[in-house]
């Protein structure tokens, strides 16, 4: 691995970086400074879903880059309306505001549900993780995050999957849920809680909210994860996938739902720019029946050949393989043996490789896991 890494040090020590520098990225392969390769099974944390480089997002961006960056959401321009065009199709008719990430897609459902229903309080699941800003932050499951920053935003309401039921009432704007809870361990919903939780919204007037930033566009075999569960929110946050690793994040809300935003209450002076809407509209394009079902394979391969080593668990390609003993050393192992590999949890190995990994791809990372945790 190079040590040119901890030559540029002129960073905030926000992240505990690993001693790597990646240059180049092809598909499933990342490649170091020193000319290294690497299975990549991490894809930038669930971010690259077709791939490094992928060919239709690239072309798409790189022809935008040729006409127009950016005019400001002070105007149209002809990506931004055909993608929100096109997430509505998917979503079964919608309105989308678009942002730049996960955290502000979350920010700007937080204040549509407030808007719209007059209400302050938000229902979310401990180990939920919905962002680091102070809004996301606020309606995040893990205290650990939540402490450092404390005071933040009022009216955070947390209950178990179980417990759902005693903390929605007549003040509940929102319920906020991921169907599979990632950075907290990739810990799927059960399907009677999603379900719960859709009743209860109606029963109290409240909306329901999907934060689907790193299950959505197509990661766990569906393009929205609520379609594996029957039931549909009120609104989705998506970001992570949608863009292929240009920054873009988006809320989509219901045609039939509130509308509850006007000119003026939320903005945001990137949301919607060309470039990157250009190539989230060939990310979604490419979504399409046989990737959904080669993303389905591909995880069951993964599945039945981890399952020797831990626990598995998950849905599609956001898996972890659960351990009896801390991960964070394999990780570093795993570098070296050239792949690339993350963590939810001190026990946690977390797998989101690209939706495009071909099967023997997903053989090599067994192999390659196996060597490492063995």
């Amino acid at each position: 691995m190079t040590s040119e890494a901890t030559t540029w040090a002129k960073l905030l020590p926000t992240y505990a970086r690993q001693d790597i520098t990646f240059t180049d990225g092809d598909g499933a392969w990342l490649v170091d400074a020193d000319g290294k390769r690497y299975l990549d099974l991490f894809a930038g944390i669930a971010v690259v879903g077709l791939g490094h480089r992928h060919p239709a997002p690239r072309t798409a961006a790189q022809a935008q880059l040729d006409r127009l960056w950016h005019v400001s959401n002070l105007y149209w321009t002809e990506p931004m309306s055909e993608l929100a065009e096109k997430l509505s199709d998917r979503f079964g008719g919608a309105h989308t505001f678009f942002c730049n990430s996960g955290t502000e897609s979350v920010e700007a459902a937080l204040k549509w549900a407030r808007k719209a229903t007059g209400r302050t309080e938000v229902v979310s699941l401990e180990g939920s993780f919905h962002g680091r800003t102070f809004g996301a932050l606020s309606v995040t499951g893990q205290p650990s995050k939540r402490e450092p920053f404390a005071p933040l935003v009022p009216g955070a309401r947390f209950a178990t999957a179980e417990t759902l039921a005693g903390q929605v009432g007549p003040d509940t704007a929102a319920i906020l849920l991921e169907p599979v809870q990632g950075e907290g361990g990739v810990h799927p919903l059960p399907p009677v809680a999603l379900a719960e939780a859709r009743a209860l919204a109606d029963e109290h007037g409240a909306l329901l909210i999907l934060d689907e930033v790193q299950t959505g566009v197509g990661r766990t075999g569906t393009f929205f994860a609520w379609e594996t569960y029957g039931i549909r929110p009120d609104a989705v946050t998506l970001a992570k996938g949608l863009g292929n690793g240009l920054p873009i994040g988006a809320l989509l809300v219901s045609d039939e739902a509130p509308t509850g935003f006007e000119p003026g209450d939320h903005g945001s002076t990137f949301g919607g720019n060309p470039v990157s809407c250009a190539a989230a509209c060939a990310v979604v394009d490419a979504i399409d029946g046989d990737l959904l079902a080669h993303v389905l394979d591909v995880s069951a391969q993964l599945s039945e050949g981890l399952a020797p080593l831990g626990e598995i668990r998950g849905l599609g390609l956001l898996l972890a393989l659960e351990l009896d003993r801390p991960v964070a050393p394999l990780l570093a192992s795993a570098l070296e043996r050239g792949l690339v590999i993350g963590s939810a949890g001190e026990n946690t190995i977390r797998l989101t490789p690209p939706l495009t990994l071909t099967h023997d791809e997903a053989a090599l990372g067994i192999e390659l896991l196996t060597e490492v945790i063995a």
